[in-house]
């Protein structure tokens, strides 16, 4: 059995490419996806099947008609979001098996009533040289997801 990962929540995410490739990467790590509506397209787009590969029998996907709902389904869970505005970086986290790695749609981010929401544990950035806005959606899940899998063990990866 695959090492338990920390969930992936995408805040309402457009671009559906990047979706796929959060669904593949769900896939080869174990890590949950989880969607929160209202979602830029439709899940069946061919652009996130496209990008999702044959990987969407492989990964957990589960949509939610909101935060609240996200939030309702995972009572204990820490919630860390991702946003340029934090002074903790993804590396000074201690991840555990049940938290939210919650980040927001392209190109805004998460909102401000998303930052200052009562369950939110953390504000958590990615370093990036300055002047640089953001990393492409998928790509900032991946290093997170893969330092929380390193910090947890890797153990069942190969």
């Amino acid at each position: 059995m695959p090492v338990a990962l920390p969930s992936i929540a995408f805040f309402e995410p457009r671009i559906p490419e990047n979706t796929g490739n959060a669904i593949r990467l769900s896939a080869v790590t174990g890590a949950p996806l989880q969607l929160i509506e209202p979602l830029g397209f439709e899940l069946e787009d061919s652009k996130l099947r496209r990008a999702g590969l044959d990987y969407h029998d492989l990964a957990t996907v589960t949509v939610h008609t909101g935060l609240d709902a996200m939030l309702d389904a995972l009572p204990d869970a820490r919630v860390y979001a991702f946003t340029a505005r934090a002074d903790v970086t993804y590396t000074d986290l201690a991840y555990e098996a049940d938290d939210v790695l919650l980040f927001g749609p392209e190109p805004t981010g998460l909102p401000d009533e998303v930052l200052d929401h009562p369950r939110i544990t953390s504000w958590v950035r990615i370093p990036m040289l300055p002047g640089r806005r953001s990393l492409n959606l998928s790509n900032a899940a991946a290093i997170v997801t893969y330092e929380a899998a390193r910090q947890l063990g890797f153990s069942d990866m190969e």
